[in-house]
């Protein structure tokens, strides 16, 4: 089934060309069925991107999704055009009355800074704890998970001897959970980041179940026991060349930086880059979909506690 976005953004396009169905608007109003609402809080630098790997995946379900684009207010994002901003985002302010079935809460590039440094830390916590009464399973994604887990539970991240860089394997830790449904015994996902959580900080939180982790990268997913909230540290929705555009880039400001690690063959950095983590990627985000939001959602949103039904 479709995912519906507007039809200029420019995800609409790629993913066309992808053979993904992407619904128009009018076609989705001739279908009588209620549509999963998903809002998502894009804090990436490459917005345009971001919205597009997550549009991917978000579509590889037989259920139709509606998406929504907000952005903090007042923050004018350097890699995207203020015209596309302008377009197709809105502002927390702008929604906060309604209900959604799904909250997506992207990573960003603020990693250095504590937590209450960040210019639009106060939004987000106002974000975050509306969430817990108007979003039915909200989904934080790497920095977005750090945000959360300190937000909702106090748990600190910690700075890395050095940047976590790669394509690293994962075993689930807690089958019973439906989130990996379907995965492999060892399964692949990027991570991109200078900051970690710890093991110990989790497991004082009675209301977190750890449901994978890597050798190497750590906790990678948790989330409550209803998976009202669940929290990834890695980044599944990557493209093939997303971790290579930001190796090159760094290379060539003449930072420290290694080869992102089991990325090339060989990690020979002359050799095309090789995907290993689509398969686990689309798994996941189908799973969310079914099992923590589709299969409990209300039909009726209104019936989320304080707010409001969106169209």
């Amino acid at each position: 089934m479709p995912i519906r976005i507007p039809n200029e953004l420019p995800a609409t396009r790629t993913l066309t060309e992808e053979n993904i169905f992407v619904m128009t608007e009018k076609r989705a109003m001739t279908q009588d069925i209620r549509p999963l609402k998903i809002l998502l809080l894009n804090l990436m630098p490459t917005k345009i991107a971001t919205e597009t790997q997550l549009s991917r995946l978000l579509s590889n379900t037989p259920l139709q999704v509606e998406l929504e684009l907000i952005a903090p207010q007042g923050h004018i994002p350097k890699n995207t055009p203020q015209e596309h901003m302008l377009a197709f985002y809105r502002h927390f302010a702008d929604v906060k009355e309604y209900n959604y079935d799904g909250l997506v809460i992207t990573g960003a590039p603020v990693e250095h800074l504590p937590f209450e440094e960040v210019e639009y830390w106060p939004e987000l916590c106002e974000l975050m704890e509306w969430s817990k009464t108007h979003v039915h399973s909200t989904f934080h994604i790497c920095w977005g998970a750090q945000a959360g887990l300190y937000y909702h539970y106090g748990i600190q991240k910690v700075p890395l001897e050095k940047k976590l860089f790669g394509v690293f394997p994962h075993v689930v830790e807690r089958r019973s959970n439906m989130l990996f449904r379907g995965s492999d015994d060892v399964f692949m996902v990027p991570h991109s980041r200078h900051t970690t959580i710890l093991r110990e900080d989790v497991e004082r939180v009675p209301a977190l179940k750890i449901l994978a982790t890597s050798p190497e990268a750590g906790i990678y997913a948790l989330s409550t026991e209803s998976g009202r909230q669940i929290f990834i540290t890695g980044h599944s929705e990557y493209d093939a060349d997303t971790l290579e555009k930001e190796y090159l880039r760094d290379k060539g400001l003449g930072k420290p930086i290694e080869a992102p690690k089991n990325y090339y063959p060989g990690d020979d950095d002359t050799q095309p880059p090789r995907v290993s983590w689509r398969s686990c990627a689309n798994l996941l985000y189908s799973n969310w979909l079914n099992y923590f939001v589709y299969q409990t959602t209300p039909f009726d949103l209104g019936d989320i506690p304080a707010g409001r039904r969106r169209g």
